[in-house]
């Protein structure tokens, strides 16, 4: 009996020890656990809750806010912490320039209207708009588009005296502007829908006020064309003023029995 005891014994503590070796194996390894990374500092800034057009009138539902980063969030960016209104206080201006969704707030780029019609808001300090007739030959194929940069060129029938001087008749044409904005093609101050091509029948462009009276004469001298310019070419040329464009003088090309000839004015 002893024997058959120390075997049941030894079998039991043999199974025993199988068992807590399989329950050690079938248990969990203990998780570890992450520390979640530290929040970046932010703020809330006011950015555009939409697409803003220029020219169009801000209202409380185009803009909200939106946390940002402190360390992007610059100096020029609208903070609520500092300026809780500013929804309120910046409805009713005017974009100055497109916003797009997502985009932050910047009153550099919004004027205050106080009634007045965009045209007048988004004029730049010091410059007038004025419009001159254009048409598909005149204005580069209908392919000029609001925000494009031309060249005004003035062609023109020689004067009686010029045609006894020289003989015959004769036209010349010069570059009386340079390098100036097309404002807007008719009322379309900016391209829509995604449209290449605006075939309007005026231009308004951005002009000093020195420019805006040789525009003027010129539409009674003669036929105005638009030259489009490129837009890398748009940023290279001199500033404009009204000196530099009174005094600008470039290369006539002056027709005579059908032969032309380059001249520079006097």
């Amino acid at each position: 009996m002893k024997a058959a005891r120390l075997v049941v014994l030894t079998v039991a503590i043999a199974a025993g020890g199988v068992a807590a070796m399989l329950a050690g194996r079938s248990e969990k390894p203990p998780e570890v656990k992450v520390e979640p990374a530290p929040k970046a500092p932010s703020v809330e800034v006011l950015v555009a809750k939409t697409d803003i057009t220029m020219g169009q009138t801000v209202t409380p539902g185009d803009v909200q806010w939106q946390e940002w980063p402190v360390s992007a969030a610059t100096g020029n960016f609208i903070r609520k912490n500092e300026r809780p209104t500013a929804i309120e206080t910046l409805s009713g201006s005017i974009a100055r320039a497109p916003f797009v969704s997502g985009e932050p707030i910047r009153e550099a780029k919004l004027v205050n209207a106080k009634g007045s019609g965009f045209m007048a808001a988004i004029l730049p300090t010091g410059m007038r708009a004025i419009s001159t007739q254009i048409s598909p030959e005149t204005g580069a194929g209908g392919f000029i588009l609001p925000n494009d940069h031309v060249d005004v060129i003035l062609t023109r029938r020689q004067t009686d005296a010029d045609k006894a001087n020289n003989g015959g008749d004769s036209h010349s044409s010069e570059i009386i502007l340079s390098n100036v904005r097309v404002l807007a093609i008719d009322q379309n101050v900016e391209e829509k829908n995604g449209q290449k091509v605006v075939v309007g029948k005026t231009a308004t462009l951005e002009l000093t006020p020195g420019q805006t009276e040789t525009l003027a004469l010129s539409q009674q001298l003669g036929t105005l064309s638009l030259a489009l310019r490129s837009i890398t070419d748009a940023t290279k040329d001199t500033p404009k003023t009204d000196e530099h464009q009174s005094n600008h003088k470039t290369g006539v090309n002056v027709v005579r029995f059908g032969v032309g000839t380059m001249t520079t004015p006097k």
